[in-house]
């Protein structure tokens, strides 16, 4: 589906702060028409028609971003402090002839200040972030169908089992195929895809052979605004090499899930439930997961809070010494999941996050929150975002992992300029403190994206 991207002064802690971050679901055709084009110098670049009819045209943009994150008692004491910045370079074009379309969107990346080794999500070197051609038809009244294939961002629903990995330096593309059937009050998807394995040079990047990702994703929305409706759906994931407190095998896992969603201007929701099925190591796994958030703005008073509770139950392994596993994978989720930076990922988790964001200027907005972090079954570990086991949840029987608070500021300076900073801290709890060193992780982020 593509959204009429506008250049608007406004920002979004949490997520990307201007446009889209896939980029190629923006629209810019509206340009098009000298009536609706505001002056800003960027537009420009955004519809450079190439056919007098305008049915060939080409945009392009680019973004740039530099972010230092430090960390001060990593893993709670048990790993040396980390601090770095990461850069990144993404310049993009969009090329349409009629009904076809290529899109190509390299990455140019780096990490300095570093002084352990570097990851995968720290840096690729020069790589092709995107690449794919798509082909759009007309099948009904109101009703086309699109076709991709190639490399790509993606992002399903909220984004809690596909997601682009935004945060850190270096996105999660995927290469394969996907095609959507999209209507005026719903849209379809089905895709297969194998997730992109980054690596440290240049030009080095490798389609994965160890996982590979397919499903099918359904949206409903009610009303022409798009801002209510539902979503189902079924996601299928390969694992040759899966990794758990349990132990290590091959898995196959069937998520089967729905999603509820609206924004009244004042009041907003995003509830989403799944169930997984499946094998690991070859024996049964059944897991689930049910979270969401829910939020109010009142936006006629000063400030304009906006007043959010976010809350997560996620399943895990309840015995090591039964074969049947019942952790929850949550595929490829977003990755500033419960905060700008957090040591916890969603496996094994219950987790409740209130939080308050104020707007003492049009441009700025200010949040504050806090999240507690329980285990959901105190016979599994705890696992990193990545899914990398934290600590194994073996040597000790309690449930309560800490607690962590932040503080974060956004700045749209200007419509392609967003700055941001957040402070945070995680207080250890008593299954940190009974299973290795419990030091309170100190936090800290600054990041400056220009994008166009």
């Amino acid at each position: 589906m593509s959204v009429a991207a506008q250049a608007q002064v406004g920002t979004d802690i949490g997520r990307a702060p201007t446009l889209t971050i896939e980029r190629y679901p923006e629209n810019w055709t509206h340009l098009a028409d000298p009536a609706k084009r505001t002056g800003r110098w960027t537009e420009q670049f955004k519809y450079i028609p190439l056919s007098a009819d305008g049915s060939t045209y080409f945009t392009t943009g680019v973004e740039f971003r530099s972010r230092y994150e430090g960390y001060a008692n990593v893993n709670w004491g048990a790993a040396p402090d980390d601090g770095y910045v990461w850069h990144r370079f993404m310049p993009y074009a969009d090329f349409h002839v009629g009904k076809l379309r290529l899109f190509a969107q390299p990455i140019f990346s780096g990490i300095s200040g570093v002084h352990r080794a570097k990851r995968p999500v720290d840096t690729t070197g020069a790589d092709m972030l995107q690449a794919f051609i798509e082909v759009e038809s007309d099948v009904a009244e109101a009703t086309s169908v699109r076709l991709s294939a190639g490399r790509k961002l993606v992002s399903l629903g909220a984004g809690r089992f596909v997601d682009t990995r935004y945060g850190p330096n270096i996105p999660q593309a995927f290469d394969g195929v996907d095609m959507s059937l999209t209507a005026e009050a719903w849209q379809l998807t089905a895709l297969y895809f194998r997730p992109v394995d980054n690596r440290l040079d240049d030009f080095d990047d490798r389609t994965s052979t160890q996982k590979a990702l397919w499903g099918a994703y359904a949206t409903w929305w009610l009303g022409d605004s798009r801002a209510n409706g539902f979503d189902v759906y079924y996601l299928g994931l390969r694992d040759r090499n899966a990794v758990y407190d349990q132990g290590a095998g091959r898995e196959l896992v069937h998520t089967i899930g729905a999603r509820i969603f609206g924004d009244t201007g004042s009041t907003y929701w995003n509830l989403e439930g799944a169930i997984q099925r499946g094998t690991f190591a070859g024996h049964r796994r059944a897991a689930w997961g049910i979270g969401g958030e829910i939020g109010y703005r009142f936006t006629q008073i000063p400030l304009q809070p906006d007043l959010r509770l976010a809350a997560d139950v996620i399943s895990g392994d309840d015995d090591p010494d039964d074969p049947q596993l019942g952790t929850l994978n949550p595929l490829f989720p977003r990755g500033k999941y419960f905060a700008s930076q957090s040591p916890i990922g969603q496996r094994n988790l219950i987790h409740v996050r209130p939080s308050l964001t104020v707007r003492p200027h049009k441009d700025v907005e200010l949040s504050l929150s806090g999240t507690a972090y329980w285990r959901q079954s105190t016979g599994d570990g705890i696992y990193a975002i990545s899914g990398a086991l934290v600590r194994s949840g073996k040597d000790s029987d309690a449930r309560f992992i800490g607690t962590q608070a932040e503080i974060a500021i956004g700045w749209q300076a200007t419509p392609e300029l967003n700055l941001a900073a957040s402070v945070g801290v995680f207080d250890p709890g008593t299954f940190i403190r009974e299973t290795g060193p419990a030091e309170v992780i100190k936090l800290v982020g600054v990041m400056a994206n220009y994008r166009f």
